[in-house]
């Protein structure tokens, strides 16, 4: 995840302020000719989580008024049909002509619903951290701060951190045994660092005695200038924290990595390099033309990856920006040692037991074509001092890896430490070169390799060898690992035994199964935690079991459970699921606590979601006894529902059949109170993404739970329930292919096929208007909407955001199509709605980030197809959001994409609640079609 930051300082801050608050660029058309217009990742953690490390959740601080905000909306009325018991909803309201809209209140009282903190609990399982989160938009003004578009990466160039970060505003300390949210005088708040800071990459260490996390300043009017990240230890005790390194100049540089706990009381940090100097300065004139060369006639076929290289000075802004030192760092003494020198380092990761180092960075050549995670990477393993012990690796440029999948890069992959073990290396290599189309046996081979025996010189040790792409290995113990392997082509998967001690013993076969056939799931084993605090495989008593938790997938629906899984003779036993009215998962181990003792049936505990399709998911944890025949609860967090005005909103999975036999599911959504037989049909959205399968029996499987609580996000297709609609949410529209068969050679007639299926039976129900559908889809489903526009009479209207439209733009794959544009000339062409622009005779509204990072969907894609179809006279409407990517997270571009749809919606397929000042091209002579500033 990428995190968000403000301005670099008063004045600075100001003027980027008015430079962001531009409009988005729209365009109208309506029968007019065409207008020409111009590698370490943090995690994303539940609300409950206990991992060892917390990554940085996508949020950012909201900076425009709400009040202003409700002050430009509409007020509310009733649900039903669109209308209450004092007349009609009414239509957006006080918009200014120009400048970014709002919807309706309605849909704005859903988006502004507050968030809740997140949490994490100690090592020991006694504390908990809560951790308060800002609104989830962040204003436009943090969208538009300088942003370096580098190699496949988007860096912040004040902080030497990726762009857009997101943070916490601050954390406190409750005890365990607390229901969170926790009141006031149940925390204890972390204290001592600046007031208004934002708060980022917050860890426990080991033993649970202190909690680290970076400070940075938010750098707005007022506030000190953004810089470099400092990192910041916490006493746990008394929730007193202090300054480790300060910035600059001992900023932390986390444009790859950042810190890691190496034990109790020590972290190993990239900084900035001591004499880094000033930013390389743009040549005033450039040095030369751009030249690429593959005069060698070298195949190197590659997706159209965004964000590379330009010239001379992007590289050597990279080299510039992602350079640093390692430093080791005593948070007891504040004592720095400088133990590694500056390089491009990507990866510093400790052995669980401290002792070494693995380390890896970048190296040149670097690439014009591919992003820089297939740069030349050269690892190696360390001592805890820096020096330097054995190389493990030294790949090469990786231009050439096949487009196909399971493929993969030439020499050692997924180096890493063993999880059961204080010192052990092991790693991946491929047997064909990483095509796969190359038939060999074995395909990939897994190597281990003990860090103590490096310096005698040590071979390394021969793991297991498979004929499928080897996927990784799960630790347990000497006796027992789980090697996985699976083949994309066949959807096959194996998961195999295999004891560590002893590997010339063979391999033997746990699970041999099709991935795609949910119904056959037998879960996957849950992990306990080791002295080192890393985790590993849970054997249950001692014993050679497993606990085994899953989807629980069937006709009925998903009821989650936990299964003991006995590895002898591969028999399960239920010990729990999740039955109606709630759905429940389960989720860790927490009765681990000590690492050295084996997680016993008898008082096992596990942390458990519930929720039901009116409440919010609620954390428990459920402690089993007897043999787990009884069990007891605690529950562990208490939050309210986000949005109350919708707890009574009527949900239902539908199930249907395609014209051909394959079942369908769909989950439709209606407003509280909505009666089909007083309130007659609704006009109703359609929100799908289409995905690929190899059967048709796989592609028909119940893949939801109808006690399932709606979730709905800030552009979610759900928020239109509470402006009267129906919302037809992720019907299934299968794209299959039996045997040699490709999915796309009949993409078409399954997509429509399946469009008809879902409309015909809401329309059977009695409560969907047939003249009144809308069709929408974000990505790959907006590629949908367009196609389903073009060829089919399904839908009044569609509404398209960030897709991609014509293929032949991008020729080497698409979604999972594996085949060039030069192998399957027809199927591009077909598939493409560009090429169909003329088809299209229904209203069409397109939306896109400027700035989209997603390979294949760059605005261009947008920006011809709307040309295409103002060329052909079709109704549509472009509408270009400033500063956002594939996904629109600023609260303008949110709030006005949702009034972009909610308008168009309403004009072509809805109640005709249309806002006066929405601008549409009115066809007459002079009309210019288009309104930007």
């Amino acid at each position: 995840m990428v995190l968000r930051g403000l301005g670099k300082c008063k004045l600075a801050a100001h003027l980027r302020f008015r430079a962001a608050l531009r409009a988005p660029v729209v365009f109208c058309g309506n029968l007019r000719p065409a207008i020409t217009w111009r590698l370490r990742t943090t995690h994303e953690f539940s609300n409950v989580s206990s991992t060892h490390r917390l990554g940085c959740l996508v949020r950012a601080e909201q900076q425009l008024s709400q009040a202003a905000l409700h002050q430009q909306a509409p007020s509310s009325g009733g649900l039903a049909n669109g209308k209450s018991s004092s007349g009609s909803l009414e239509a957006p309201s006080s918009n200014n002509k120009g400048g970014y809209k709002v919807p309706p209140k309605e849909i704005l009282d859903i988006v502004d619903a507050p968030p809740q903190p997140s949490l994490s609990y100690s090592p020991d399982r006694k504390l908990i951290l809560q951790l308060n989160r800002p609104p989830s938009m962040p204003p436009i003004f943090e969208m538009s701060l300088p942003e370096l578009k580098l190699a496949g990466l988007r860096i912040d160039p004040d902080l030497f951190a990726r762009s857009k970060m997101s943070y916490y505003l601050d954390m406190a300390i409750v005890s365990a045994d607390q229901t969170v949210p926790a009141p006031p005088e149940a925390l204890r708040p972390i204290t001592g660092y600046p007031a208004g800071s934002r708060l980022n990459y917050v860890s426990w260490s080991p033993d649970g005695k202190h909690i680290a996390f970076t400070v940075r300043s938010p750098g707005g009017p007022g506030d000190p200038p953004r810089q470099p990240l400092e990192l910041w230890v916490a006493d746990v005790e008394s929730g007193k924290a202090r300054r480790l390194l300060g910035s600059p100049a001992q900023g932390l540089n986390t444009v790859f990595d950042d810190y890691t706990w190496v034990n109790d009381t020590t972290v190993v940090v990239c900084v900035l390099p001591k004499d880094l100097g000033a930013a390389p300065k743009k040549p005033e004139a450039p040095p030369g033309p751009k030249i690429q060369d593959n005069s060698s006639g070298k195949k190197s076929q590659n997706r159209t990856w965004p964000d590379l290289f330009k010239d001379d000075y992007d590289v050597e802004l990279f080299d510039y920006y992602g350079t640093s030192e390692i430093v080791s760092v005593d948070v007891l003494s504040g004592e720095v040692k400088t133990i590694g020198p500056p390089r491009l380092y990507v990866e510093v990761d400790p052995s669980p037991d401290g002792r070494y180092l693995l380390v890896s960075w970048m190296e040149r050549p670097y690439s014009f074509t591919v992003p820089c995670g297939r740069f030349p990477r050269r690892t190696q393993l360390w001592d805890a001092s820096g020096n330097m012990l054995r190389e493990l690796a030294s790949l090469p440029l990786a231009e050439d890896i096949p487009i196909a999948f399971n493929s993969c890069r030439k020499g050692p992959r997924g180096l890493g430490w063993r999880d059961d073990k204080p010192s052990e290396l092991y790693w991946m290599e491929c047997q064909d070169g990483g095509d796969p189309a190359v038939e060999v046996s074995p395909r990939d081979i897994v190597y281990t390799l003990a860090a103590d025996s490096v310096q005698q010189g040590d071979a390394p040790t021969v793991l297991a060898k498979t004929d499928l792409r080897c996927g990784g290995v799960a630790w347990c113990d000497d006796d027992l690992a789980l090697v996985y392997e699976s083949w994309w082509k066949t959807r096959r998967s194996v998961t195999w035994m295999v004891a560590p001690r002893n590997p010339e013993a063979g391999m033997k076969v746990l699970f041999d199964r099709n991935y795609e056939d949910v119904y056959t799931d037998p879960g996957s084993p849950l992990s306990r935690r080791t002295r080192w605090g890393t985790y590993v495989l849970a054997k249950l008593d001692g014993k050679n079991q497993l606990l085994m938790e899953g989807t629980g997938a069937s006709p009925e629906g998903n009821k989650p459970f936990l299964d003991l899984l006995d590895l002898d003779t591969q028999q399960s036993r239920r010990l729990w699921q999740s039955s109606p009215p709630y759905y429940e998962v389960p989720g860790s181990i927490m009765s681990d606590t000590d690492p050295d003792s084996p997680v016993q049936l008898e008082g096992l505990q596990i942390m458990v979601s519930r929720e039901s399709s009116k409440d919010p998911p609620q954390t428990y944890i459920k402690t089993f006894t007897q043999d787990a025949t009884g069990s007891s609860e605690r529950q562990v967090t208490s939050y309210p529902h986000p949005y109350p005005q919708l707890r009574d909103m009527q949900r239902e999975v539908l199930r249907y059949p395609r014209s051909d036999g394959v079942m369908l599911t769909a989950t439709l959504y209606t407003p509280p109170g909505y009666d089909k037989e007083r309130d007659g049909p609704l006009p109703c959205l359609v929100w799908a993404y289409p995905r690929e399968y190899k059967s048709k029996e796989a592609a028909g499987q119940m893949r939801r739970s109808p006690h399932q609580f709606a979730s709905i996000g800030g552009t979610a297709p759900t928020l239109w329930v509470a402006r009267g609609y129906a919302v037809l949410d992720g019907p299934t529209l299968p794209i299959v292919a039996e045997g040699e068969e490709e999915p796309n050679d009949t993409f078409l007639e399954q997509l429509v096929g399946g469009a008809k299926a879902a409309v015909d039976e809401c329309v059977k129900r009695g409560v969907v208007d047939p003249a009144r559908v809308s069709v929408g889809g974000h990505s790959y489903g907006a590629f949908m909407a367009a196609n389903l526009l073009a060829h089919s009479d399904i839908f009044s209207c569609a509404i398209a955001r960030t897709g991609a439209y014509n293929r032949t733009l991008t020729p080497f794959g698409f979604q999972s199509e594996e085949r060039t544009l030069w192998q399957a000339p027809d199927v591009y062409s077909k598939m493409s709605p560009f090429m169909a622009a003329d088809k299209i005779k229904k209203p069409i509204l397109l939306v896109h980030g400027e700035e989209d990072n997603n390979p294949g969907t760059f605005p261009m894609q947008s920006e011809r197809f709307y040309q295409a179809l103002k060329g052909h006279g079709a109704p549509c409407r472009l509408v270009l959001l400033p500063h956002e990517s594939h996904g629109y997270r600023a609260r303008e571009s949110v709030l006005h994409c949702l009034y972009e749809q909610d308008q168009w919606m309403e004009k072509y397929a809805g109640f005709s609640r249309v806002d006066p000042e929405y601008f549409v091209d009115s066809g007459e002579e002079g009309s210019t079609g288009s309104m930007s500033e």
